[in-house]
């Protein structure tokens, strides 16, 4: 049986590619939703949102879930 092997450096640099694209992205798209249901009055400036997103990774059989609030007034 032949045990291969990676390039660690690769595979770092790929997850962070993949999840600094996905952290820009989504917080682009997080506050330009929040502005827009704020400026139609459908959000209260001073509520929290909840958010949450998950990683999927079929082929590892990763599935990991993170869940928070966004405060919108300190």
């Amino acid at each position: 049986m032949r045990i291969m092997s990676m390039d660690e450096d690769t595979v770092n640099l790929e997850i962070r590619s993949f999840l600094k694209q996905f952290g820009v992205t989504s917080q682009r798209e997080l506050e330009m939703a929040i502005h827009d249901a704020v400026d139609a009055g459908d959000l209260d400036p001073d509520a929290s949102v909840e958010v949450s997103a998950t990683l999927r990774a079929p082929a590892l059989d990763l599935v990991h879930q993170v869940e928070d609030a966004i405060e919108l007034e300190r």
